[in-house]
């Protein structure tokens, strides 16, 4: 990728964990209209209204590959209908907090716990229904483990979800006034890294 393409965002840096860290741990459940199962590649392909939960991940779309390596590492490949987009949903660590987002072909790595939005990709973090924070671009990925997340805004031609070719953000202020609920942690909105590699000063 172009240096000048990317765009590196620490990811609520000020909490221990963008996702839920038992998610990694539980078990992939997967319902679909039609399975197939090829041996020599260790390879699950599963087509018509894919369905996947593992703890708190929610993952939806037209079609889904789920390898396993020896060490019981799962990866799993989710695409979208023809005209519709993949979806991911993930609840926050401790919070009332969640991750979702949509692209063309979403891919999940449980051995490196990163996630990759690929095609007209869009991410948001919602607190409880409200949706905080929503990010653009061609391709979008975040690492639960370093909580970096980046995004490739690609060409105009990437799709819809980011006009123009370039990455769009939309980061909500955070609530701190006199209104703020007492007792929940305030959101933390994404926060710009101080090096963008390729930006102009």
């Amino acid at each position: 990728m172009r240096a000048s393409a990317v765009v590196a965002l620490l990811a609520w840096a000020a909490l221990p964990a963008w996702a839920d860290l038992a998610d990694k741990e539980q078990p992939m459940h997967i319902e679909s209209d039609a399975l197939r199962y090829e041996s020599q590649q260790q390879l699950s392909i599963f087509t018509g209204n894919v369905v996947v939960t593992k703890g708190t991940i929610i993952m939806r779309g037209a079609r889904l590959e789920v390898r396993q390596d020896s060490a019981g590492n799962q990866s799993a490949t989710i695409f979208g209908a023809p005209g519709k987009r993949a979806f991911f949903h993930q609840k926050r660590e401790g919070l009332n907090e969640f991750v979702e987002g949509e692209g063309n072909r979403i891919d999940y790595d449980g051995k490196t716990d990163i996630v990759k939005f690929i095609g007209d990709a869009e991410a948001r973090r919602l607190v409880g229904t409200k949706v905080q924070d929503d990010i653009k671009g061609a391709v979008i990925t975040y690492n639960n483990v370093t909580e970096v997340y980046t995004v490739d805004s690609g060409a105009a031609a990437a799709g819809a979800a980011n006009p123009g070719g370039r990455v769009r953000a939309l980061l909500m202020p955070q609530d701190t006034g006199p209104n703020a609920k007492k007792g929940t942690p305030a959101p933390v909105p994404l926060k710009p890294s101080t090096q963008l590699p390729g930006a102009k000063h």
